[in-house]
């Protein structure tokens, strides 16, 4: 029980802190202070920061599937932006069908590794 909550403390400190940066960059931004258009292209990694947040500590297999497909996808916005390796939004969207396909394949492998973790969490207490 002590790990499920320290988890949901986490998952609360780390959209807690990305509230804070977007909200001070607007704000910097509307003061003039800086120009935001300068930054926006690396919105995306702020995905891939859930993502892993979601990924770490003890999660849900189902958390942790969604937070691998956060990560994915905020790697892939963040390369089509920056136009990494040729991407674009008209030539990169099979690359979602493609992490369909993997992300279905792993799940029945990531929830057979959460539950052994459950069993010997269990036999240790």
């Amino acid at each position: 029980m002590q790990s499920e909550e320290s988890y949901r403390w986490r998952k609360q400190i780390v959209w807690g802190l990305l509230l804070i940066v977007v909200g001070a960059v607007v704000l910097l931004d509307r003061l003039y202070y800086i120009n935001a258009e300068d930054y926006w292209h690396y919105a995306p990694l702020l995905l891939v920061a859930v993502g892993i947040s979601q990924t770490i500590g003890y999660p849900s297999p189902k958390e942790f599937g969604n937070g691998l497909w956060t990560v994915f996808t905020g790697l892939w916005l963040f390369a089509v932006l920056e136009n990494a390796f040729g991407l674009t939004f008209r030539n990169s969207w099979p690359l979602f069908i493609l992490m369909w396909g993997i992300k279905l394949v792993l799940d029945p492998f990531i929830a057979r590794r959460f539950l052994n973790n459950q069993k010997v969490g269990r036999h240790e207490k």
